[in-house]
């Protein structure tokens, strides 16, 4: 029997899919990265159908990838080594608010928006914003942030606890509900960034806030990368409560008024946001105003109403894909680099250099509040020179990073794409991290070809 007709047997029919374009779906992400069609998609609806995958898998040493919405960067959903595809996207219910402990407990499958609009007649929200409507699992299994990280952290910052599914179908539960804990080695925080190389969550406890009585949003222009950048850290330092701060530079300016029809100045920008009651927000919003000055910032536009802040920040979230639209028929690859604070106007200076020097084709973006930046690249993968270019761009900025004391990636997740540099910033600890991936999966089944996996 095949590996689909054995799983139909364990699950039903229906949840087992060997369709041509189940399997092209499932073959890829959002990344540049090769496509590798898995034997077969499953789409597990409890966690005793992950039971009964894993439990499969591991007896006839299958790779078994979980898949959800498929919005990641780097390559994690690509099944290198075929096997089997794990959709967790029927496994998509909040199962329960609990409002007075600010907690709330979903499964893998759903959404940021979705969980969102769960919590919003309890007057709650889930911080957490990548930009894309991702899944909650996929934004726990990479670590997800996005631009509310200044103000709310990144996802191992509000995972309070966690249901998995090991290699071999044992079920484990990481963490309490408390709010916090000297018990035992945090295994949450272990399975939060692991990729699906440890294990399958099918429960998540998250942390949740009380929705901010009052938002405002601002858009500011600067002169030149280097001042945005410096206001930016200025903010930071003043204590300011900005809940975003985002920078976009002007070959991405352009390519969000091509894409989104908008006309906003194609200069160094800040986009920003505050959030807290009616007079503390309009304090910080007043504050970061005269910083921004202080550094030439011009064309400021403030937003309070809601309509108008979800287009200002329409208008961020699309930079992505404005770029690629504007160069049909190419890929994007994003740089991912993370450093400290107070050397990212020197990193993001030294991305601009290595783009121009190499003369490739790309726009800077980042989450500048906590130094992280993105050189989005435009690259054709068919075109081995134009492939070793964005290779060399990526590698230049993330050596750079390393040197700094920072890392190879502050969000988008190791997968394929930042595998080589493992090395590089971990050294000796790396042997310890793949020490942790063999106890928990000796036979190597979870994700295999990623993260510590295969160095």
């Amino acid at each position: 029997m095949s590996i689909a007709e054995d799983l139909a047997a364990i699950l039903r029919t229906d949840q087992v899919s060997t369709g041509a374009s189940v399997l092209e779906q499932h073959s890829r992400d959002e990344s540049y990265h090769r496509p590798v069609k898995p034997d077969c998609v499953v789409f597990p609806e409890s966690t005793q159908d992950v039971q009964g995958v894993l439990r499969y898998a591991h007896a006839r040493g299958v790779a078994v990838v979980p898949y959800a919405v498929g919005s990641s960067l780097e390559g994690h959903a690509v099944p290198v080594k075929a096997g089997i595809s794990m959709d967790m996207m029927r496994m998509n219910r909040v199962l329960e608010v609990r409002q007075d402990d600010f907690l709330v407990r979903v499964q893998p499958g759903v959404t940021k928006e979705q969980v969102n609009a769960a919590l919003r007649r309890h007057g709650l929200f889930f911080p957490v914003d990548p930009g894309a409507d991702a899944s909650l699992g996929g934004m726990a299994a990479t670590n997800a942030s996005g631009t509310t990280t200044v103000r709310y952290g990144a996802m191992k910052e509000n995972v309070r606890a966690l249901e998995v599914v090991t290699a071999d179908g044992r079920v484990i539960h990481t963490g309490s509900l408390a709010a916090k804990s000297s018990s035992g080695y945090n295994l949450t925080a272990l399975f939060v960034g692991s990729e699906g190389t440890l294990g399958v969550m099918t429960e998540l406890w998250l942390r949740v806030f009380g929705i901010p009585e009052k938002t405002i949003a601002a858009r500011i222009t600067f002169p030149d990368a280097a001042s945005t950048v410096r206001a930016s850290t200025a903010m930071i330092g003043a204590g300011i409560r900005v809940a975003r701060l985002e920078f976009v530079d002007p070959v991405m300016m352009e390519a969000i008024n091509h894409f989104k029809h908008t006309n906003y100045p194609e200069r160094p920008t800040l986009f920003l946001e505050f959030h807290g009651s009616d007079q503390g927000a309009q304090e910080d919003a007043e504050l970061a105003m005269e910083i921004a000055r202080e550094e030439g910032g011009t064309d400021i536009v403030i937003e309070s109403d809601e309509k108008a802040r979800h287009t200002l920040w329409d208008a961020r979230h699309s930079a992505a894909w404005a770029i690629k639209a504007r160069h049909p028929g190419k890929e994007h690859m994003s740089t991912d680099v993370c450093v400290p604070i107070s050397l990212l106007p020197d990193a993001v200076a030294h991305a601009r250099r290595v783009l121009e020097e190499e003369d490739a084709v790309g726009g800077i973006v980042g989450h500048v509040g906590d130094g992280n930046f993105h050189a989005s690249l435009i690259v054709d993968p068919s075109d081995e020179t134009d492939l070793a270019k964005a290779y060399r761009v990526n590698e230049r900025i993330v050596l750079h990073a390393l040197e700094q004391g920072g890392t190879c990636t502050g969000e988008h997740g190791v997968g394929l794409g930042k595998r080589k540099y493992q090395r590089n910033e971990h050294g000796p600890a790396l042997d310890f991290m793949q020490a942790i991936k063999q106890a928990f999966d000796p036979a190597d089944i979870m994700n295999p070809g990623k993260l510590v996996d295969g160095l």
